[in-house]
Formats: structure tokens, sequence, C-alpha cells
């Protein structure tokens, strides 16, 4: 199984192997309170055991970026109904 090391990037994405694709929306909270939605669309743990997520806040603002998952910061939301 190949392996990478350190934070993976546009440039130097995770092994296609290790990705686990989803469908995860998420409320994404800033240090200075403020908030917006967005949805993570892939899960991958790097050798270290530190979870990654490729996140997009929408509309409009940031395109995907693999970041260190903080469940501070990126609240996950239901998928489901009640």
């Amino acid at each position: 199984m190949a392996t990478r090391c350190g934070p993976p990037t546009g440039d130097s994405p995770p092994p296609e192997a290790e990705v686990r694709w989803v469908y995860q929306p998420v409320e994404v909270r800033y240090p200075d309170g403020a908030w917006e939605l967005g949805r993570i669309s892939a899960w991958w743990t790097d050798p270290a055991g530190d979870e990654w997520c490729l996140l997009r806040t929408v509309p409009g603002g940031s395109g995907p970026q693999w970041l260190r998952y903080d469940p501070e910061s990126v609240r996950l939301l239901p998928t489901t109904g009640t």
C-alpha cells in the first residue's frame, strides 16, 4: 500500500486507494465566531493516524482543500432526516 508523508495538497494528494469518498455536509466555525456551510467530499488518514478531510465551503467559498480534521471548527451535520 502506497502512503505519503506530510499533509496532502492539490499538487500532492493522498494515494487514491487510501481515500474514502463521501458526501458530508458541515458547518465551519472560524475563530472570530463567523461560520459557513460546507461539505466534506473525502477522508484520508495519514501514517501518523491524523484524519484529513477534503473540505469545500459553499456557495462561492474556497475550493476543495485537504485540511486536518478539527471537530472544534468543523461540525458534521446530519445527512438524513430526523
